[in-house]
């Protein structure tokens, strides 16, 4: 993605020029982002993605009684009728299911793919909403459909209700409100305040959100993971690196409570092995920002043609590099040279033509068939 040209999207402004001057430092109103924009899916299909078991789903509802909260899979008779008011439908990940979506969330590639989340769509009734709240990562508000009032400010009070099934802010105090149509977006940075309600009927909002890994679950998972592949490189260099702690010198102790000072040091020196690679956390974090969530699995893939003409990624794959890995779906492998320029070429095009291809060893080529079995690429 060309960096320092002009984009409509970000109101004119390069993306070069947002990244310096907004993100993560103030919001930023752009009319018409989008120019004639038409929804990127069609309400239909939204509901009949909100049904599904692996997509995850809420409808939220607001009248005298309060808040309430249903998450899916929500059949179409649970939906409220279109016409009533004061009801939300969130669909979370839209763009790991439709094709139209997964192109628009593209045009936001002058992220990390490291940090891009998923595309949510909320479908509202006339004065749906979810409450005044705040996120904890950066997120773009883009119209899709319909009219949404949003109001925002930076606050320091971010206290939350007691006993309702939102979190949503106890005190909210807004500085500055808009009302967004079809093709204009709102951009927010992290734990900015604001409350976005509906003007009328067939409201669609897509929400395009930031991954923000917290340190403490980010350095658990990155340690799980370290500690599963060293455990494996001990089961394969054999049973002589499988030590386990002995002490032929252990004297009797009339202090059975106080841990022994050698098992202490035997401790330390395993933790020290483990982390001895000095590409391990690496690898590991690669493999943790493209494990696929959850809900996220592969349709059953088809052999590669003998000769591979072109080959594009799944839209559910997610595939990252650094200096000397590739990273893609959980999985990281060692690469080097002409292919490792390849293979990044792919992450970043998620495509690759004929003239790419032909330059490619057979190495490259039986891994890229590999992947086309698994599903993650598609092949012509």
């Amino acid at each position: 993605m060309e960096i320092t040209q002009p984009l409509p999207l970000l109101g004119g402004l390069s993306a070069a020029q947002f990244m310096r001057r907004y993100w993560q430092k103030k919001p930023l109103l752009v009319r018409q982002a989008i120019p004639a924009m038409v929804p990127p899916i069609e309400r239909s299909a939204l509901f009949a993605l909100a049904e599904r078991e692996d997509v995850e789903s809420r409808l939220i509802r607001h009248g005298k009684t309060g808040w309430t909260l249903k998450h899916g899979p929500l059949a179409r008779r649970a939906l409220p009728p279109l016409r009533q008011p004061e009801w939300t439908l969130l669909v979370q990940g839209v763009d790991l299911h439709h094709d139209g979506v997964h192109a628009l969330l593209q045009q936001f590639r002058f992220l990390p793919d490291a940090r891009l989340d998923d595309l949510m769509i909320s479908y509202a009734s006339d004065k749906g909403g979810v409450g005044a709240h705040f996120d904890s990562y950066d997120v773009f508000l883009l119209q899709a459909q319909g009219t949404r009032r949003w109001s925002i400010g930076k606050q320091s009070d971010l206290r939350l209700q007691q006993g309702v099934p939102l979190k949503i802010l106890e005190q909210f105090e807004p500085e500055q409100s808009f009302v967004l149509e079809p093709g204009d977006m709102l951009y927010l940075p992290p734990r900015y305040a604001h409350d976005g309600v509906a003007v009328g009927d067939d409201c669609m909002t897509c929400s395009i959100g930031l991954r923000s890994s917290a340190a403490g679950e980010l350095g658990a998972d990155l340690l799980a993971r370290m500690v599963q592949a060293y455990s494996e490189a001990l089961e394969d260099a054999g049973p002589a690196e499988l030590a386990r702690y002995r002490d032929p010198s252990q004297p009797a102790v009339d202090a059975p409570a106080a841990m022994p000072a050698a098992l202490q040091a035997f401790a330390r020196k395993a933790v020290d092995a483990a982390l001895r690679d000095p590409d391990a956390i690496d690898r590991a974090l690669g493999e943790s920002l493209t494990e696929p969530k959850a809900n996220v699995w592969f349709d059953e893939g088809t052999e590669a043609p003998e000769v591979l003409r072109s080959v594009a990624l799944d839209r559910r794959t997610r595939m990252l590099y650094d200096a000397r890995h590739l990273y893609i779906n959980g999985e990281s492998f060692r690469a080097g040279g002409a292919d490792a320029t390849l293979m990044r070429r792919l992450a970043d095009q998620r495509a690759l033509g004929p003239r790419e291809l032909a330059r490619a060893s057979s190495g490259a080529l039986a891994l890229l068939a590999e992947w086309c079995e698994a599903g993650w690429l598609h092949a012509d």
